[in-house]
């Protein structure tokens, strides 16, 4: 296999600390994009049709934003690691529900999952302030959305 380098203006320390805090985020995004995915084709109740949109919307941001984090891990000139058995061992959300899932249950975990990712991006966001503000940006920005579908999902309860 030919080895590959990339460039950065980041010092290895920096790059390397980043690199971790984005691939801690990646694994969480690439996780709430599946269980987004789970509880949409599984939900069952009376507000079924709103939430299932509701979901597909979630789901859409979680792919967007794991696509921007990866690009900026390799921005930085790393590799991205959103391989299933690396999202499967470090992905912060909680497990989701197996069988079908009533309306009602699928809002409660959403929020809880919602949760774990925006902890993880917190710490994150306060890492990166040392090791990169351009990731950190990102970062934030990212958090702003996800905490709108937090709101959005809490007034759903």
């Amino acid at each position: 296999m030919t080895e590959y380098e990339m460039t950065s203006p980041l010092p290895e320390a920096e790059r390397t600390a980043t690199a971790a805090a984005l691939n801690r985020v990646l694994a969480d995004l690439i996780d709430l994009h599946l269980v987004g995915k789970q509880a949409h084709w599984t939900l069952v109740g009376p507000r079924f049709r709103p939430l299932h949109l509701q979901l597909d919307e979630l789901v859409d941001a979680a792919r967007t934003h794991s696509d921007d984090v990866a690009e900026r891990v390799v921005t930085i000139g790393l590799t991205p690691d959103g391989r299933a058995a690396t999202v499967a061992q470090d992905s912060a959300l909680p497990e989701h529900p197996t069988g079908w899932v009533r309306d009602d249950d699928v809002v409660d975990y959403i929020v809880r999952a919602l949760r774990a990712v925006i902890e993880r991006l917190r710490a994150a966001i306060e890492e990166t302030e040392k090791t990169d503000v351009v990731s950190q940006d990102l970062l934030i920005g990212i958090t702003a959305d996800l905490e709108k579908h937090l709101w959005m999902f809490q007034a759903e309860r």
